[in-house]
């Protein structure tokens, strides 16, 4: 029966609609893939000469092992956003007469088998095989890889429970940035040492079997616990009441005095929270207005006469307006199932379209406001905060959105965001370019000819012309959808 679902499994993949369409593109992805996966090998062939440069005087091992830790905070992280849920076909095999075991052992399986999973295996085992057996032998080369690989595997058991638990909640946010802040910024700040948790661990692995074995139970027991899990909570109506709960009180109250276009707003703020790439979206912006810290706190981007570097302004438009781009770069994809809904309505396309705008400004005043404690670094960046948001709301707004508008393709909200290129044409791969020069352009000659801050003095009064401007310059953008309402909804009516 195992082997029967799999047969029914890879049916379903070949006889549907899209598989020609994406034929080509999942060719391409799993180009991509072979080709990061072959860096990563290199990366490993070469891992002992990097560590002897970087630690010249210190045993390699030794100083590996004290920052493997590093390496599960990274890989926690990347599991999380990339990592699928085994529950993604879950309905459509629960009505099959099937025992419910027997299907959710294929499906965490079937998790198994994927790229992340060998990661760690091209990574370590060339320093194992190059470093560690030389000196420990072959049994203290394969105790330590195997550790190394069963910790690797224990996250992937512990990433699936902790997603189908914590996903759909603020929790599971917190505990993610609290890993990320508290596993990086306590060595970086000089807290502690966290290296000194697993480093015991790992030298011992090189001597004895009792780790591997310890870590092979773990394995076992963790993949038990995930089964259990996944198995008491694989219900039907579990899972379509979890749906229906997910945007019960979800509503922005302040939103809804903003007539029609705030109510659409609010519906716009639901859908967002509901679907997993749109939610995706939504924590990434989160995560990325930490980008800061990678720039304002390295002494390479600081000005030599102490006025503004070039680079803060790409950094201040990326943090202020973080949400906008990443989201509104896809901006009536989101809205691919229902657009022919507001396309039959009196003005419904024109609220649509403002309720998106609103929404916008309103996260990007959000985004602002939480990058407002950047003033640490010197009150310029506050300045640099501030000019670049109005330049978001004012002029950059209306640009991303100009250029979404161009050929709109469908998308399942349903899907991850990470390597799902769904809703993603031309336009998508454009838009860097003025986000990256447009600012630049206004920025740079009152820089150059005057001073930084007639340039971030420039940046924000266009940013105000723009929101003066806001009801024409919004109502090109609305124009431009009427004339392409029958093409986009013909688009948007393409099978996926």
């Amino acid at each position: 029966m195992f082997f029967e679902l799999i047969r029914l499994q890879y049916l379903k993949s070949v006889r549907s609609t899209a598989f020609a369409k994406s034929l080509m593109t999942n060719i391409f992805l799993g180009f991509i893939i072979l080709l990061l996966l072959s860096y990563l090998l290199l990366a490993g062939l070469f891992l002992g000469r990097i560590i002897e440069n970087f630690a010249e005087g210190q045993d390699p091992i030794a100083f590996l092992n004290s920052f493997l830790i590093f390496y599960f905070l990274t890989e926690f992280l990347y599991r999380y956003f990339i990592q699928n849920l085994p529950v993604v076909d879950l309905e459509s095999l629960l009505h099959l007469p099937v025992g419910k075991r027997k299907i959710m052992h294929l499906l965490l399986i079937r998790s198994f088998i994927s790229p992340l999973n060998i990661i760690a295996l091209l990574i370590f085992l060339p320093f194992s095989i190059q470093s560690i057996a030389p000196e420990f032998g072959s049994m203290g080369a394969l105790g330590w890889i195997g550790s190394l690989v069963l910790t690797s595997w224990i996250l992937h058991w512990f990433m699936l429970w902790f997603k189908q638990r914590f996903e759909d909640s603020t929790l599971g946010l917190i505990i993610v940035m609290a890993v990320l802040v508290l596993g990086g910024g306590s060595t970086y700040l000089g807290w502690y040492n966290l290296g000194e948790l697993t480093q015991p661990v790992f030298d011992l692995a090189v001597n004895s079997v009792l780790p591997l074995i310890i870590l092979l139970w773990v394995f076992m027991g963790s993949y038990w616990l995930c089964f259990r899990y996944h198995v008491d909570n694989a219900y039907l109506e579990d899972l379509s009441s979890d749906n229906d709960s997910q945007v019960r009180g979800q509503s922005i109250g302040f939103l809804s005095r903003f007539g029609l276009a705030g109510e659409l707003a609010n519906v716009e703020w639901k859908l967002i929270v509901r679907h997993k790439k749109s939610r995706t979206y939504l924590m990434l912006s989160a995560f990325f207005l930490l980008y800061g810290l990678i720039f304002y706190t390295n002494p390479a981007y600081a000005s030599e006469d102490g006025g503004i570097s070039f680079i803060f302004v790409f950094v201040g438009v990326f943090i202020t307006g973080i949400f906008m781009i990443q989201y509104g770069q896809l901006f009536l994809s989101w809205n691919s199932g229902s657009f022919d809904f507001y396309l039959n309505r009196k003005d419904g396309v024109e609220q649509l379209v403002r309720g998106k705008y609103l929404l916008f400004i309103s996260i990007s005043v959000i985004c602002f406001l939480a990058s407002v404690p950047y003033v640490y670094f010197g009150w310029q960046i506050l300045l640099v905060h501030i000019a670049t948001f109005l330049f978001n709301i004012g002029v950059l707004i209306h640009v991303i959105i100009y250029l979404a508008l161009w050929k709109p393709k469908p998308m399942d909200l349903n899907k991850g965001a990470m390597f799902n290129y769904e809703g993603v044409g031309a336009a998508q791969w454009l838009m860097v370019i003025p986000m990256m020069i447009l600012p630049y352009v206004i920025y740079l000659p009152f820089a150059l000819l005057i001073n930084d801050f007639a340039g971030l003095a420039a940046l924000a009064i266009f940013g105000l012309f723009g929101i003066l401007f806001y009801k024409k310059l919004s109502a090109l953008n609305i124009r431009r959808v009427y004339q392409n309402k029958y093409e986009i909804s013909s688009s948007f009516r393409q099978e996926l």
